[in-house]
């Protein structure tokens, strides 16, 4: 479905009725279908919510443009956005990677429009910004001889970035990930090396809503700990760092991942029931 906005129509798909939950996706080599593949088996048990996966710009079938410059336009896009879909209704909020540093943004300027937050391997500081404190060195936790030789030429890099290898995995990357890789336009890279023009981990006041924040302990993109600065501004967030898992946290932990998200639904749920 596109959504026309003011300057520019951005992709979605929906699906289920009820509440609106908004998900953003990470930047790069990636849309919707990652957000959709790691979220929509959770709902095959529950109702009452309708999951809205937009394409960001410059990914997917949104296209980019020459004036979108900084993450403040991208995050005045995502709240267009989110007007157009929810209208005046409350909705869920999830993000992750650079789309976390979105929802983050969407927090700081419509906390009281937001039920909840999940935020998975979120970007904390912009890429190259030279504030990320550790990233941890990539390390390898489970072997797979197959998957190195199942990979492409092009596609071997991700292996730098990969903590649990497994068939099943390479499955995924191909179909949400590499492919998606293919219809992203570089011109985004001017935009994810900046950052927000205003503080936007210094809120007037906390986000009271349950929230759930989770991170790879071997994550070499994003690292861990700079996320736990973000604590005490979500007095109800269960924070989460893993074990065996990178930034395909959703991948090499599913399990727990939907565990966590389950419980973190049902928190939301009793709160807003």
């Amino acid at each position: 479905m596109d959504c026309k906005l003011k300057n520019i129509t951005v992709y979605y798909e929906t699906f289920g009725e009820g509440r609106p939950f908004i998900m953003l996706h990470g930047s790069t080599f990636i849309d919707h279908r990652w957000m959709v593949n790691d979220l929509e088996p959770i709902f095959q048990h529950r109702n009452g919510w309708k999951r809205i996966y937009p394409d960001l710009p410059f990914h997917g079938r949104t296209p980019g443009a020459d004036w979108i410059t900084t993450p403040d336009q991208m995050l005045d896009i995502v709240l267009e956005f989110i007007d157009q879909v929810a209208r005046d209704e409350h909705f869920l909020m999830a993000g992750l990677s650079y789309g976390a540093f979105l929802a983050r943004g969407v927090i700081y300027r419509k906390a009281t429009s937001v039920d909840g937050l999940l935020l998975t391997v979120p970007q904390i500081y912009p890429d190259y910004s030279g504030k990320v404190t550790v990233r941890p060195p990539h390390v390898i936790l489970r072997e797979d001889e197959e998957f190195s030789k199942a990979l492409g030429a092009e596609e071997k890099w991700v292996v730098n970035y990969v903590v649990a290898q497994s068939r099943t995995f390479i499955d995924r990357l191909r179909t949400d990930f590499f492919d998606a890789g293919r219809l992203y336009d570089g011109s985004f890279d001017r935009v994810g090396r900046t950052d927000y023009s205003f503080e936007v981990d210094a809120p007037d006041k906390p986000f009271d809503k349950p929230s759930l924040i989770m991170m790879g302990r071997q994550d070499n993109m994003v690292g861990y700990r700079d996320a736990w600065g973000l604590i005490e501004n979500f007095p109800r967030a269960t924070f989460a760092v893993l074990d065996r898992a990178g930034h395909f946290m959703t991948i090499e932990q599913e399990r727990l991942f939907r565990v966590l998200v389950n419980e973190w639904l049902d928190r939301v749920e009793e709160s807003t029931s």
